[in-house]
């Protein structure tokens, strides 16, 4: 029988046997080759949930993985046992308005790895076996490790960011907070064709792993608390902001370095945040959300393919499912970490 990795309290994660479902004529049966803990995983691991959403039952984590198709229903003639694959976690119902409109990530019914927003919970990907519908297999390429594999899905968060902004050719553009997501927002603002790209945050690790996927500057603002005031002079320099710290602090410090009618993409999640709104109207500025993504994941997965993205300086560290406990006690240290992954061989 299979493992997998399994919440069932704060700190209480455990190795259990899970067993296999049936594969249907339309589905894949997988083997998860790697899986990047998630700072969803981590709210989990450390509080039980995140906001109003809590562990109700035991529940398997993880929705950033990679695999091996080892078998194929009897109705898929695409795709071949042996094929490497970056597993979407999104399973949109396609039938409700939002899934009809084109808006999948908004699905009335979605049901989403690893998740408690729903009870019975969506059971996660951390796992040495999975089943998955055929549409949720993205071919990679020989070159495309595991490991790489699995960041296709905070890639495909980026992505979604990036296109919530607009066009950013020529755009001076400014990050705030690099973690793993932050960062591959700095790859994806690159691809896009930013012109220029200043990254900040607390830690000097984090700063260092922008500067290395394609930021131009990196500011400690633990260091240089007033760092920022360079950039405010003449009504500001940047055109966009991507808030990816979820820090308030870090969002309205950020304001008076935008440019009228910049626009603010807000990516991080830290609970309630108080807006200026003087600033908001003074300077015209649009404050935009941006949830998930769609498309975007067949996208990230052709930018690995095609060599036009390199995530590989953000994976700092790979544990074996035996060292479970261990990956996620270690993946919130952001003096030490970027993404963490764990290997399900």
């Amino acid at each position: 029988m299979q493992q997998g990795l399994v919440i069932h309290a704060p700190h209480d994660l455990r190795i259990e046997p899970l067993e296999s479902a049936p594969l249907q004529p339309q589905q894949l049966k997988v083997k998860v080759k790697a899986g990047g803990i998630c700072g969803s995983d981590l709210h989990y691991y450390h509080h039980g949930g995140f906001g109003v959403v809590r562990i109700k039952e035991p529940m398997v984590l993880g929705h950033e993985v990679s695999g091996q198709i080892a078998e194929v229903g009897a109705a898929v003639t695409d795709i071949a046992p042996g094929t490497r694959i970056a597993i979407s976690p999104s399973r949109p119902c396609g039938a409700c308005k939002y899934c009809q409109d084109g808006k999948q990530n908004h699905c009335l019914d979605m049901r989403f790895y690893g998740s408690a927003m729903r009870t019975p919970h969506v059971q996660g990907a951390f796992r040495q076996e999975i089943i998955i519908e055929r549409s949720q297999a993205h071919v990679v390429a020989d070159h495309v490790s595991d490991g790489e594999a699995a960041m296709a899905e905070p890639l495909s968060v980026a992505l979604h960011a990036v296109r919530r902004a607009g066009p950013l050719v020529g755009k001076r553009v400014l990050v705030t907070g690099c973690g793993p997501i932050g960062a591959l927002v700095v790859v994806a603002a690159r691809r896009a064709g930013a012109l220029e790209v200043v990254v900040t945050d607390v830690a000097s690790m984090p700063l260092q792993a922008a500067l290395q996927v394609g930021a131009d500057s990196a500011i400690n603002m633990a260091e240089t608390p007033a760092a920022l005031k360079a950039y405010a002079a003449d009504k500001g320099t940047f055109d966009v902001l991507f808030e990816a710290s979820g820090n308030e602090r870090a969002l309205v410090g950020a304001l008076e370095a935008l440019r009228p009618q910049a626009i603010i993409v807000q990516v991080g999640l830290g609970g309630d945040i108080q807006f200026p709104a003087n600033l908001l109207v003074g300077k015209e500025l649009e404050w935009r959300g941006a949830f998930r993504f769609h498309e975007e994941f067949a996208m990230a997965v052709e930018l690995m393919n095609r060599k036009l993205v390199d995530v590989k300086p953000l994976i700092t560290a790979t544990y074996p499912i035996a060292q479970a406990v261990e990956a996620f006690e270690i993946a919130g240290d952001r003096s030490r970490m970027m993404k963490v992954q764990i290997s399900f061989d």
